[in-house]
């Protein structure tokens, strides 16, 4: 978008110089891309701003200006913006032509004006230079001024030849499926039902908020017209102009979202700029139709969390002033909260968090101080801390969807009858429980979650996603005549997922969990302590807690157990559905976490080659085991190998199936070549062979 410097010191005192005023557009938000001065008017600079998809509201000269009054007021300024007087338009008293709007809900508010004496031919010369300083052509002054109001207010018009309307009627209505129209660009356009339009009496004659139609368009001959001043529903313009291809300065902004109170200040704004260039005559006075007023958004803010968002505490009297130079109202004004009304313009601006941006976009990002000191998730602390990492680890898990439970640490000896993983020799038990349910010290985290499963599933809430810390407690009963270190406690860290990961939309169905989505959360995590796929030990977990699972080991020590949880437990808590659950051995992971060293080098200049095999194994042959055989003869040059694909069928023996593995290899070195390439594939293979009992397909 493109800002004549000149035109914009029209509605607002500009002291700054343009290159430093580029500047302050490009802190508060409005990047300036490039600063030149106009070679057809050396007095005058313009300014082409990169505007984000959210912020139409500045796609103006008035809309900077607004933003510049509001910078003015952090200050000590208090700049105001001008807008262009309107208090001497004057109404007709005549029949102009008559508005219907059968679909107000993609028409919210629809505004016009009937004109007649038009002259129509060229544009003043202000006129014109204004268009070519921001990149438009001239056409003729009804265009123009047309052009002209779009720029200055921000808002779309369009001028119909009056003369072309039948029946001297306007309707704003929705399509005839394969009504046909021949839009400005001389393309005929087969419309659908879909497609919102202008029309007359008997035919469409433009595409709302897109693009008008080329036989009721202003041309030399027109004397007089319809002037036309709306708002259209963002997502019916939005999608007629993608079916038909369209992208126009007006679909451009209402796609957005345009300004409903700048529909009958624009209209008579045009009215007066018609009036002096085109000598035109008002007919009747303006016709609004709003039958469901907009009103500005109420957002509660409490200063605290405002603050919090923001990063930054700043004085509370900057922070009134700068939404009242956003036209933001302040409704209520307490010592903790406050109620600020957003103007319908900002479109964007819904939530507290919104305002948030909105004061420091203002107030300047470059004020907001750096802390001396702080860090990052992506790089281990020498010495980290236990309870900032699991909070960090807890934050983690939110932002992936889970909510966190608290179990009782308290439960039922019951819940461990029959269970070996996790035996009832192991309890600890209370001398003086509140009653049986809480008589004894919880050795899982995984059975507290089961009963918070089916206390959702009884009221309906089946798609869950769950994690708690918390400790476990078990004695060792060989010890118990040595007192408190018969006793132990430690860190456990579980998740559960039950029902669908996501709920459906229109574009996919549900997602239902399943056993590889609860993996990939957990080797995530894994990996966000720096645990590489190699240092795993792969085995089955346990069979009593998991119908089928995973044990995961590090240096010999069990690191988490996960799977699908069996029937008999799901039964003995009345479930149903299939639970995916994982408890992790926290103390362990942070110790490993502990350990991470980071290693940094440059990144390799050689490419890596990827090679890929088909092995018949027996049905017992893991893919842990295959992976531990590969790295141990190959721990150099092999960089990474993934199964993408299992076959069990006819086409392989009985007792037998097919996995195709894929190898990546690389030398940071040197480039490999073929020799030495098939040289570790020979090597590769022939382990596989003798330690696997593999053959080569």
């Amino acid at each position: 978008m493109k800002i004549s410097y000149n035109r914009l010191k029209e509605y607002i005192e500009i002291e700054e110089p343009p290159l430093q005023l580029a500047e302050v557009l490009t802190s508060i938000g409005l990047e300036v891309e490039s600063c030149e001065v106009l070679e057809q008017n050396p007095q005058d600079w313009v300014f082409e701003i990169g505007l984000t998809p959210n912020r139409i509201d500045a796609a103006s000269h008035l809309g900077v200006a607004r933003d510049l009054a509001a910078w003015s007021y952090t200050r000590n300024k208090r700049l105001s913006v001008r807008y262009p007087d309107i208090s001497t338009f004057v109404t007709g008293n005549g029949k102009g032509v008559s508005i219907e709007v059968d679909e107000p809900e993609g028409a919210p508010r629809y505004a016009g004006l009937t004109l007649h004496g038009i002259k129509v031919g060229p544009s003043p010369r202000w006129l014109q230079q204004f268009l070519l300083a921001i990149g438009l052509r001239p056409i003729n002054n009804v265009v123009d001024v047309a052009n002209f109001v779009l720029h200055e207010t921000g808002h779309p018009l369009h001028a119909f030849d009056r003369a072309a309307i039948e029946g001297d009627i306007v309707k704003v209505r929705y399509a005839f499926e394969g009504e046909k129209l021949i839009t400005l660009d001389g393309v005929e356009r087969i419309l659908s039902a879909q497609n919102l339009m202008i029309c007359d009496a008997a035919k469409p004659m433009c595409m709302a908020g897109i693009l008008g139609g080329l036989s009721s368009g202003v041309s030399e001959s027109t004397t007089a017209v319809f002037l036309e001043s709306a708002l259209f529903h963002p997502v019916v313009v939005r999608k007629s102009a993608k079916r038909h291809g369209l992208k126009t300065d007006a679909s451009y902004r209402f796609e957005r979202g345009a300004d409903p109170d700048m529909v009958p200040y624009a209209l008579i704004r045009a009215a007066i700029l018609l009036q002096e260039v085109a000598g035109a005559q008002v007919v009747n006075a303006p016709i609004d139709i709003y039958p469901k007023p907009i009103d500005p958004v109420a957002v509660a803010v409490n200063w605290s969390s405002l603050f919090a968002l923001m990063g930054v505490g700043i004085d509370r009297s900057i922070v009134l002033a700068i939404l009242d130079g956003l036209s933001c109202e302040v409704e209520h004004h307490g010592d903790t909260d406050m109620v600020v009304k957003v103007p319908p313009y900002r479109v964007d601006v819904t939530r507290e968090c919104d305002l948030a941006e909105e004061i420091l976009r203002i107030w300047g990002y470059n004020q907001v101080e750096i802390p001396a000191r702080f860090t990052a998730a992506a790089t281990p602390l020498s010495k980290p801390d236990p309870e900032q990492h699991r909070e960090k680890m807890a934050n983690m898990w939110v932002q992936n969807g889970f909510n966190e439970i608290m179990s009782n640490s308290l439960c039922p000896k019951a819940w461990y009858q029959g269970l070996h993983t996790f035996s009832q020799t192991h309890l600890v038990h209370l001398l003086n429980p509140l009653s049986s349910d809480l008589n004894v010290m919880r050795q899982t985290l995984l059975l507290g979650g089961l009963e918070t499963i089916a206390h959702n599933a009884n009221r309906k809430q089946n798609d869950l996603k769950l994690f708690e810390f918390g400790n476990i407690y078990k004695v060792d009963p060989n010890k118990i005549e040595k007192g408190l270190s018969a006793y132990h406690e430690a860190g456990r860290m579980a998740i559960w997922l039950t029902g669908f990961a996501t709920p459906p939309q229109w574009r996919h169905p549900a997602f239902p969990t399943h056993f590889f989505y609860l993996k990939g959360h957990l080797e995530k995590l894994f990996a966000l302590h720096g645990i590489p796929l190699s240092a795993w030990e792969l085995g089955q977990a346990p069979e009593d807690i998991f119908a089928e699972g995973i044990q995961y080991k590090l240096n010999g020590k069990v690191l988490a157990n996960m799977g699908i949880i069996s029937k008999n437990l799901l039964e003995r808590f009345h479930i149903k559905e299939d639970v995916y659950a994982a408890e992790v051995d926290w103390n362990e992971l942070f110790q490993a976490y502990k350990n991470v060293h980071i290693l940094f080098c440059e990144l390799p200049r050689f490419p890596e080659v990827r090679r890929d095999l088909a092995l018949i194994l027996d049905q017992e042959v893991s893919y842990d085991s295959l992976r531990h055989i590969a790295f141990k003869t190959e721990s150099v040059l092999l960089k990474e190998l993934s199964l993408f694909d299992v076959y069990r069928g006819d086409k392989v023996p009985k007792g037998k199936k097919q996995y195709a593995l894929s190898f990546m290899l690389q030398d940071f070195e040197q480039t490999l070549t073929d020799q030495t390439v098939a040289n570790v594939m020979d090597r590769l293979v022939t382990a596989f062979e003798k330690e696997a009992g593999a053959i080569l397909r």
